[in-house]
C-alpha cells in the first residue's frame, strides 16, 4: 500500500491515526471526550492512496454527511462548537467534524436495496449475502423487494473485512446490540432511499459505523454518512433506461472514474502511475454532481488543492 503523507499539524489538536483518506486528531490538553475527524483530499483505489489528491473532495464529503445528519432521526456524534472543545482550526474547518467520542461497534452495518458487487459475487456462489437467502434468477443491479442488512466484522488494520451473518454480529455484541443495529441500519437506509428517490437518485447501498455513548448508553450514528464513499448511488434516470448498457445504468456517484482508469492502465504490480487532471477533474465533477442533485444547493466550498 502507497504510504501516507505526513499528517496536517493543527494547534490545540494531536495527531493519532490516519486512514486512506481521513485524519483523527484528539485534543492535545490530554483530555479524551472529543475526536476531531478531518477528511482528506486523498483517493484510494486497489489498496493504494493515489495521486494527485481531488481538490475539493474533503470539504465536499463533509458538506454532504452533515446534511444527512441533519435529517437522520437518530443521535449522532457532531458537537457543536460552543462546547468545551478545542476550537476547530481554520484551515481544515470546512472538512473536519468536531466529534464526541463513542464505544463503538466491532461491525459496519451495511445496507443494501440492490444486489450488486461483492454481495452479488456472493450471491452467484451461493444464492445468498451474509446468510439471508435470496430469490433465484436475480442479476447486476437488481433492486431487492426490501433493504437486507449484510453486516460486516471490522477486521484489524491492514486487514480486510469479514462479511458475517446476523448470527455472527450477535456473538459479537450480544442480541441486543445486534438487533439495534440492525434496526437503526434499515430505518435510516429507508427514508435516505426514499428521500433520493425523490431527487431522481437511486441509493443501491451503503455503509453506516455505529458506536455507544459511553455515558447515556444511546446509539449513536458516526463517522462519515451516506456520501458517495461510503455508498453507491445511480442516476435514477439512466438506471431505468433499458436501451442502455448495464454498464451505464450502474455507473455510480463516486470514484469508480479513478478505477476504470487505473484498469485500463495499470497491472496492480508495482505503485500505480499518477492520475491525469483530466481524471482528477472528472472524478469531483462526479462527486459534486451527487452533492448538488441530493441538497439542491452548490457545494459550500470551491475547491481548492490541499
Amino acid at each position: 500500500m502507497t504510504l501516507l503523507p505526513a499528517p496536517t499539524q493543527l494547534a490545540g489538536w494531536r495527531h493519532i491515526y490516519s486512514g486512506k483518506v481521513r485524519d483523527l486528531y484528539t485534543p492535545a490538553d490530554g483530555s479524551d471526550a472529543h475526536l476531531l475527524v478531518v477528511a482528506s483530499n486523498r483517493v484510494s483505489a486497489f489498496d493504494h492512496v493515489l495521486e494527485p489528491p481531488i481538490p475539493g473532495k474533503g470539504a465536499l464529503l463533509t458538506a454532504l454527511s452533515n446534511w444527512w445528519f441533519a435529517r437522520i432521526d437518530l443521535p449522532n456524534h457532531l458537537v457543536a462548537e460552543e462546547s468545551d472543545a478545542p476550537a476547530v482550526p481554520a484551515e481544515v474547518a470546512d472538512r473536519a467534524m468536531l466529534t464526541r467520542r463513542l464505544e463503538m461497534y466491532p461491525i459496519e452495518c451495511v445496507v443494501r436495496g440492490a444486489l450488486t458487487g461483492s454481495g452479488f459475487a456472493e450471491y452467484q456462489r451461493t444464492g445468498a449475502v451474509c446468510g439471508i437467502e435470496l430469490p433465484s434468477g436475480l442479476d447486476d443491479g437488481d433492486l431487492l423487494d426490501r433493504p437486507i442488512f449484510t453486516p460486516a466484522y471490522k477486521a484489524p488494520l491492514g486487514e480486510h473485512d469479514e462479511n458475517i451473518t446476523f448470527e455472527r454480529s450477535v456473538e459479537l455484541v450480544g442480541p441486543e446490540a445486534a438487533a439495534a443495529l440492525r434496526d437503526a441500519s434499515l430505518q435510516i437506509f429507508t427514508a435516505a432511499r426514499d428521500l433520493a428517490a425523490g431527487r431522481g437518485v437511486v441509493l443501491a447501498d451503503t455503509k453506516f459505523e455505529l458506536g455507544r455513548d459511553p455515558l447515556t448508553g444511546a446509539l449513536v450514528l458516526a463517522d462519515e454518512v451516506l456520501t458517495s464513499d461510503s455508498s453507491r448511488y445511480w442516476d435514477a434516470s439512466a438506471y431505468h433506461d433499458a436501451a442502455r448498457s448495464r454498464q451505464d445504468r450502474l455507473a455510480s456517484f463516486d470514484k469508480q472514474i479513478v478505477r476504470n482508469w487505473l484498469s485500463e492502465h495499470w497491472d496492480r504490480a508495482g505503485a500505480p502511475p499518477a492520475l491525469p487532471d483530466e481524471i482528477v477533474a472528472k472524478t469531483y465533477d462526479r462527486y459534486r454532481e451527487l452533492y448538488v442533485r441530493l441538497t439542491g444547493d452548490e457545494p459550500p466550498v470551491a475547491p481548492v488543492a490541499i
